[in-house]
């Protein structure tokens, strides 16, 4: 009983005090010292506000930031002077071709509401390889190596300094984000469902093609085989994708390959409403002006 009461008193001595120590503070308040002024834009910026967030609301973000990236890595932001090519990239090789096909607002309703541009290559430790993007969420879209891209070399085949790298990765990411919107047909990943591996860079091309596969890649998982089929159809002419599946010499790994091409135009004309052809028309063509 005696332990009950001095808690009472402790208790109702404590109250009072910290309603005085309250009351006497709000006298003290001040101008609050959050910001409310427009941020200082560069000329860049002002373009990257009228030519993206705008229209579309997307946000280009190239000055780092710690968040947007793995610390332990070597990656940094891009000079600026590379940022507004590779913004003028997107326009050309990816939203200007899908709204032309599949109505104006189609990137304003379906797009990432970042892009993040990155500078240094971004090597994954353990393995051979190296990432030159990825999306997020549906969200956000990473590039990478920005700064090394030379705008001269118009070359499909990996090479890391060629300007097509970069936008088959942005085709290779967004057809991502359409997949997360819209999944594709859950029978895409039955084609060729015993040739995928995590192992995929240990095998070279010719053995991914003989066993139905567009790159080496495309064997990660059936996710990245769709959206592998999507980019490397986008980047080049059809007349030159026939060519690259006509010389495969297994008439099965050709059948097998052609019915991963017929799905994906039947996903995009059913869900989207896009003539996956028309597209590739547009697509391929813009990379090839925007060779220097």
């Amino acid at each position: 009983m005696k332990i009950k009461n001095i808690f009472k008193l402790t208790v109702a001595l404590i109250l009072p005090l910290m309603f005085f120590s309250c009351d006497r503070n709000t006298d003290s308040l001040t101008e609050s010292q959050i910001s409310i002024e427009p941020p200082i834009r560069s000329m860049l910026d002002i373009w990257l506000l009228d030519n993206f967030v705008k229209p579309y609301n997307i946000d280009i973000r190239y000055k780092f930031n710690e968040s947007d990236n793995d610390v332990a890595r070597f990656l940094h932001g891009p000079f600026e002077s590379n940022v507004r090519p590779f913004a003028e990239l997107l326009q050309k090789v990816w939203i200007e071709p899908y709204n032309a096909v599949g109505g104006e607002n189609f990137i304003a309703n379906i797009a990432p509401r970042e892009f993040v541009f990155s500078g240094g290559f971004n090597w994954n430790p353990g393995n051979p390889t190296i990432t030159l993007g990825f999306a997020e969420a549906g969200a956000r879209i990473t590039l990478f190596n920005l700064d090394f891209i030379d705008f001269t070399i118009l070359d499909f085949d990996n090479n890391l300094i060629s300007y097509v790298n970069p936008i088959k990765t942005v085709q290779h990411e967004y057809g991502h984000i359409l997949n997360q919107n819209v999944r594709v047909d859950i029978n895409y990943g039955l084609i060729t469902k015993n040739g995928y591996t995590g192992q995929w860079f240990d095998f070279s091309l010719d053995v991914a093609r003989s066993l139905g596969f567009i790159t080496r890649y495309a064997r990660n998982n059936e996710n990245d085989d769709f959206v592998e089929m999507v980019s490397e159809m986008l980047i080049r002419p059809r007349a030159d994708y026939d060519a690259i599946i006509n010389d495969i010499p297994s008439i099965d790994a050709q059948a097998l390959l052609r019915q991963k091409e017929a799905m994906v135009v039947e996903y995009y004309i059913t869900n989207f409403n896009i003539d996956f052809y028309a597209l590739q028309e547009l697509t391929s063509q813009a990379v090839i002006d925007l060779q220097q």
